[in-house]
């Protein structure tokens, strides 16, 4: 009796570019967080229960990251998963008055130096007066 083992297709394992490149770029997130917060490549395997070599993999974007370890990935990194899969993050999307001041001052920096000097002397005559 002969047993025929049929050959997985390559198609079913192939990536796209564009996949490949948002592997990559996970990667590079996850090393830049974890670099950020002073944990090495063990103490991330350690905590997601791989080698070293598997995150370094992660990393460089040759492995995929299995989406139940991106929990664990946020949680030691300290970083909500929108940042991790490269969204702005709950704090960037905030509103409120350093998001208007930052508005304000990106507007300012459009204007001529001439205005740009009178704002500046305003905000240093309010801000010279709020210390007294």
């Amino acid at each position: 009796m002969a047993v025929i083992l049929h050959k997985q297709s390559t198609a079913a394992l192939a990536i796209s570019a564009e996949e490949r490149d948002f592997f990559v770029a996970l990667g590079e997130r996850i090393a830049a967080l974890r670099k950020a917060h002073n944990i090495t490549q063990t103490q991330l395997a350690e905590a997601l229960g791989v080698s070293q070599q598997t995150v370094q993999a992660y990393e460089m974007g040759r492995r995929r990251i299995p989406v139940s370890a991106m929990p664990i990935v946020a949680r030691t990194l300290a970083a909500p998963l929108e940042e991790l899969f490269g969204g702005a993050s709950r704090t960037a999307q905030k509103r409120g008055p350093a998001a208007r001041l930052q508005q304000q001052i990106e507007a300012v920096s459009q204007q001529p130096k001439m205005q740009q000097r009178f704002v500046s002397q305003m905000l240093n005559t309010v801000l010279a007066q709020a210390q007294r």
